[in-house]
């Protein structure tokens, strides 16, 4: 059972991630209103593009909550659930995850109350899940010190469900657009989206390159996830400052390859996984201490998000 301290930090998180919860909701309405009454009326293929982009969207974030929810169960399954709240990024994520399909299959230019209320929570959820990973670790002894950070509680992963969220949160505000200007909190949505997906590779590779530090980089392919994800994240940044009308040939093919490299990792992890003692015959003790296998995707679930970030900004020169 946590104690009065951690009652304590786990309120004041959760206070924080609801006060943000209302600020993101209160932020996004006058944006809305705003664009609808100032920016002009689309055509039908205008509205069936942000269509097609909200719903790339939800399958990143829905790739993101897939891997969130294989790599907790195994992680908070291996620290043996001590902590009840240790539950909530599966469920969560799960929800995400079929949040997410739904908005996939979904052809309506309309934002979703109920996705938009899921994909907030999944955010929340991300807040605090960092804060209670980042008391994991300083409560250690030591605090924050090599060991710890190799072994304690992994700092970076609660981002990917709050990527996940983001997202999302974004696929609707793209989708909502189809008659508008594609805006998010009054900023062009692709540039925004691009942005983000370019801070999420980057903090995705940072904890890549600190788990792949501690195995010593005995692969030389463990090279892969610290150097490519950082090129692709520079090339979205760049896409996302520069004016509009820009084809991003280069980024789009960079996402390509990083796409292709989060799945390919799913592999490269099963292998790792494989040369453990026993291998896959004692495969309950060694998906628990091999390097995760789930991890992988959450490279993939970005850079298709920066696809659909690029090709919102192709199709459209104001956003």
């Amino acid at each position: 059972m946590p104690g009065e301290r951690d009652l304590i930090v786990m309120a004041g998180i959760a206070g924080f991630s609801m006060a943000l919860v209302s600020m993101l909701s209160a932020a996004s309405a006058p944006a809305a209103r705003s664009d609808t009454r100032l920016a002009p009326r689309r055509n039908r293929s205008s509205q069936a593009q942000t269509v097609e982009t909200a719903r790339k969207l939800n399958r990143a974030a829905g790739m993101l909550a897939a891997s969130v929810l294989a790599d907790s169960s195994v992680e908070h399954y291996r620290g043996s659930f001590k902590n009840k709240a240790m539950y909530t990024p599966l469920l969560v994520s799960a929800l995400t995850m079929a949040t997410s399909l739904h908005g996939t299959a979904d052809m309506r230019p309309f934002a979703h109350k109920a996705r938009d209320a899921t994909y907030l929570l999944a955010a929340a959820t991300g807040l605090v899940g960092s804060g209670f990973h980042l008391y994991n670790v300083g409560k250690r002894v030591g605090g924050f010190s090599w060991q710890n950070l190799f072994y304690g509680a992994p700092l970076g992963a609660p981002m990917a469900i709050l990527l996940s969220g983001l997202l999302g949160f974004c696929s609707e505000r793209v989708r909502e657009a189809g008659r508008t200007r594609p805006r998010i909190f009054g900023l062009p949505a692709g540039r925004a989206i691009a942005a983000v997906a370019g801070a999420g590779l980057l903090g995705t590779t940072g904890e890549a390159g600190l788990l792949h530090f501690r195995g010593a980089y005995h692969n030389p392919f463990m090279l892969l996830p610290v150097t490519l994800p950082p090129i692709g994240a520079a090339l979205l940044l760049s896409a996302a400052g520069h004016r509009s009308g820009r084809t991003h040939r280069v980024a789009r093919s960079w996402m390509r390859l990083l796409t292709a490299m989060g799945l390919a990792g799913v592999g490269f992890h099963a292998y790792g996984v494989s040369r453990n003692m026993g291998g896959w015959r004692n495969w309950s003790q060694n998906i628990l201490n091999g390097p995760p296998i789930p991890a992988p995707p959450s490279f993939a679930g970005l850079a298709l998000a920066g696809l659909a970030a690029l090709g919102l900004m192709r199709a459209h020169p104001d956003a």
